[in-house]
């Protein structure tokens, strides 16, 4: 596995040590093996903490831009407790390698890229809307000219012309004010999981994995219902309606969201066992009218990434053949 992983013992001891992690720590397996947590990084206790956090809620739990020191080097981690059930280990440590600047450059490339996508749309959007509307009512004076028979023409034109009013509609939808208040993250996914089965027959599974001690959120409880609706729109299309989905919700700490260090956040992950994003899109994926259907518009993804914006958070995709992962990091401003 490209993944570093530990497995530890009830006395928090590593018992196994992967490749990976010997490669990202610098130390053997018979250098670690034995050593308790606090052994083997000189400043453990947040590491404890958090397996304390996912131990008292028998969930995994992730811990974001943590900074560990072994005794020759010091790292910049995201850490995931896992319990395992298994005679030889009782949780699985994961560690992901950071490299902080290169964290920061990707935020303000994501910053700029939304700025860059509402401009776009905001100017495309205006600039059709007056012309479209002249070609719409000129169409309905000409079919008053037309014979019965020639009408069908017109009836074209302005259903065409109706069908891109709706698209500048929804173009222009992100710029209306936010309507703020608390919410819980779990009736948002609960409504979104039944919309979707009512437009779906069978053949699509979608499973719950909530992290139900997630304190409330304060934002617009419509526009992340769009959000996550867009996302998993998108997934059934892929799979087409057969498949299975995962909506997953889990608390993260200490993580840097539009700029910003936040305590607490909020994770969402929309996990499907589709085919994938295509290589060719997944760079592009968010922008504009980027679409990987032949009879998609393109914007469902972008205006999900701009609603997440607004509410200061970041939305991120990571993709394989079977396995596909929309993860949306949102602040918490509360404590729990």
């Amino acid at each position: 596995m490209a993944t570093a992983i530990l497995a530890l013992d009830n006395q928090r001891r590593v018992c196994y040590i992967n490749p990976a992690a010997e490669n990202l720590l610098k130390l053997s397996q018979g250098q670690v093996v034995g050593l308790r947590m606090e052994n083997l990084f000189a400043n453990a206790e947040p590491l404890h903490v958090a397996l304390d956090y996912a131990l008292a809620r028998n969930a995994s739990f992730t811990e974001h831009e943590l900074l560990v020191e072994t005794a020759d080097l010091s790292l910049q981690i995201s850490a995931t407790f896992t319990a395992v059930e298994s005679p030889f280990a009782a949780f699985m440590l994961e560690l992901y390698g950071m490299n902080q600047q290169l964290k920061v450059v990707r935020d303000e490339h994501h910053l700029l890229q939304q700025q860059a996508n509402r401009e776009l749309i905001r100017n495309l959007a205006h600039e059709i809307k007056n012309p479209l509307g002249g070609i719409r009512g000129a169409a309905q004076l000409l079919e008053h000219e037309l014979s019965i028979e020639t009408r069908e023409y017109t009836q074209v034109i302005i259903q065409e012309a109706d069908r891109l009013q709706s698209l500048m509609d929804r173009l222009l939808t992100p710029h209306r004010t936010p309507q703020i208040g608390a919410l819980n993250i779990h009736e948002v996914l609960e409504r979104v999981r039944s919309v979707t089965l009512a437009e779906v027959s069978r053949g699509l599974s979608i499973r719950r994995d909530y992290d139900i001690s997630i304190p409330e959120l304060v934002g617009d409880r419509e526009q992340l219902i769009q959000v996550m609706l867009n996302i998993v729109r998108n997934a059934v299309q892929a799979m087409q309606g057969k498949g299975e989905l995962i909506l997953r919700t889990r608390i993260a700490r200490q993580v840097t969201l539009a700029m910003k260090r936040h305590r607490l956040a909020m994770q969402v992950q929309i996990i499907d066992n589709g085919p994938g994003i295509p290589d060719s899109l997944r760079e592009r994926i968010f922008y504009p009218l980027v679409s990987g259907r032949e009879d998609g518009t393109g914007l469902g993804l972008t205006l999900a990434q701009t609603f997440v914006h607004q509410h200061h958070g970041t939305i991120e995709v990571e993709s394989e053949p079977g396995h596909t992962v929309f993860s949306i990091l949102l602040p918490l401003n509360v404590g729990i």
